[in-house]
């Protein structure tokens, strides 16, 4: 992706659709448009998932939560959003084999009723899963968990296991932006739209774009506007047309990260029921493991959600009856906030009760289309919705192919080809699975930039990779690899700390910044991540 190339191309060319917000929503009607042949722009205020898609729970899912309110209180919209996440689940997984796989879930219960009434609920969510190849759901006896999940409380009657779907959401929704990119969209980061100029009726004409990297405003001119801003929907709706209501209503859920040891195992466990009524998932992901989610009202958007010391306590005291040693503060490395983007009812139901489905929403008089609500699963059946409604507006006829379309890295991916690399460049095992694992058949093309040295030596990335994410991923900040290219801020804030001043000597030989430039941002980012640890008082 040349992020020079395509401002070039915004300045010149006038679009068919301008998508504004470049989270999996944004990204995924970005690469659908584009396959049906649209001339496509793509404009993200920050970074590729820089917001909610990067904030994930990383799970692949209909959603168990949503099966049990639907029976329990009738509600069949829960029940049509778990029957689509599910039939879509097979589909992200296919399509970026690199960036997502199965994984088992263990759920321990305390006695045969409670593991009779999870193996019918699981099975009936097995069965809504069309297409599928996941092994379906199986109680296991007491001896069978342990050997599954080791750190378990001895106090547990049984489990009962099924699978669900993991993906690593920033890298996902990257590729989804780099396959549209491929694919002819004119796709630019650090790009925030500021203003619309409308005709005489107010229909919108074209849109002012701040350049954050250059300092320098844009015009984009398109037919038709698709507003993808998730949380932040209501902000580009009322620019469009300050006469329109409010739709979203924004909740904060936070995880935190734990040593490995906490489960020693590759399977995530699922605690059904907390004292807010929610479940909380336990989650291995990039050798640790993640703790999560909350789920709060949320006000401030113009403020980053943050990890908070109380909200620390109740996630380790949601732990406490299903682990044998609960972990202390002490041991936990970082955590991250994100916002979902809930449609508001009409009642005054609690934001874990409101469905996470979405809505396409048309405004005639501005002449906008915006994609309300959703989740990460459902992605690509809604940017399919969206663009469908934005063909209908252009009078153009062109089917949906996303469903068959591999994402960079994804086609004739095989994790083996691991030991490929380290045949031909001799480095340690952790390094070359997950270059194979983030990158797919792209790994080979990293190791051509550069060293293969170790930015941190507790983690397996590489200083090639720092250059190839300026190169190729359009990488411009030092948040954006270290956040959501290598996903290690997520992992351990002290390590990312540590690791600032060598990725800046890299970057900015890269980027041509000036020595003030680079001692500028490194202080900045230093700071940002003290005030994360403070927040969270852990440091």
């Amino acid at each position: 992706m040349n992020r020079n190339k395509n401002i070039e191309r915004i300045k010149q060319e006038e679009f068919d659709v301008c998508i504004i917000g470049g989270g999996a929503s944004g990204t995924g009607c970005a690469l659908d448009a584009a396959l049906r042949g649209l001339r496509v722009a793509l404009i993200e205020k920050n970074d590729f998932a820089a917001e909610t898609s990067s904030k994930s729970t990383k799970l692949i899912h209909g959603g168990v939560r949503y099966l049990e309110q639907a029976f329990k209180n009738l509600d069949f919209g829960q029940l049509r959003q778990v029957r689509h996440g599910l039939e879509e689940r097979h589909i992200v997984i296919k399509n970026a084999p690199h960036l997502a796989h199965p994984l088992a879930l263990v759920t321990p219960v305390f006695s045969w009723f409670e593991g009779l009434y999870f193996t019918i609920g699981l099975t009936i969510y097995g069965f809504f899963a069309k297409n599928d190849t996941l092994p379906k759901a199986m109680w296991l006896n007491k001896k069978e968990t342990f050997e599954r999940i080791p750190t378990l409380t001895p106090k547990l009657h049984s489990s009962v296991m099924y699978y669900d779907g993991q993906l690593d959401d920033a890298r996902y929704c990257l590729a989804l932006a780099h396959s549209a990119d491929q694919q002819g969209a004119a796709v630019i980061n650090h790009a925030e739209v500021t203003a619309f100029q409308k005709d005489a009726s107010g229909k919108i004409l074209s849109a002012t774009v701040d350049d954050t990297i250059n300092n320098v405003t844009l015009n984009i001119r398109a037919k038709l506007f698709i507003n993808c801003t998730g949380p932040f929907a209501d902000y580009i709706r009322l620019m469009a047309n300050p006469l329109q209501e409010k739709r979203l209503r924004p909740s904060k859920g936070v995880h935190i990260m734990l040593p490995a040891d906490v489960l020693k195992s590759n399977d995530a466990m699922l605690i059904p029921k907390t004292k807010d009524g929610r479940v909380v998932f336990v989650i291995p992901f990039e050798g640790d493991v993640m703790v999560g989610t909350t789920d709060d009202e949320y006000q401030d958007l113009q403020k980053e959600p943050r990890l908070e010391s109380k909200e620390i306590d109740f996630l380790l005291d949601t732990l406490r009856p299903y682990l044998a040693k609960v972990p202390d503060r002490s041991s936990i490395k970082s955590g991250f906030g994100g916002l979902r983007p809930l449609i508001a009812s009409s009642g005054s139901k609690a934001t874990k009760k409101l469905v996470r489905d979405h809505e396409v929403e048309y405004d005639e008089k501005a002449n906008l289309l915006s994609l309300l609500g959703g989740k990460w699963t459902t992605y690509r059946l809604m940017a399919k919705d969206t663009i469908d409604e934005a063909c209908q507006l252009l009078n153009l006829a062109a089917n949906c192919t996303t469903e068959q379309h591999y994402l960079v890295g994804g086609e004739n991916y095989h994790f083996d080809s691991w030991k490929t690399i380290q045949q031909e460049y001799q480095l340690d095992t952790d390094t070359c699975q997950h270059l194979v694992k983030k990158y797919g058949t792209q790994a080979f093309t990293v190791l051509k930039y550069g060293s293969t040295e170790r930015i941190h030596p507790s983690y397996p990335y590489i200083h090639a990779e720092v250059i190839y994410s300026v190169q190729e991923e359009m990488v411009c900040i030092l948040r954006d690899f270290f956040a959501r290219r290598i996903r290690m801020e997520l992992l351990d804030w002290q390590a990312t700390y540590d690791s600032v001043q060598i990725v800046a000597d890299l970057m900015g030989s890269q980027l041509n910044w000036t020595e003030e430039q680079k001692q500028k941002y490194i202080t900045e980012y230093h700071a940002l991540l003290k005030s994360f640890m403070q927040s969270a008082a852990l440091g």
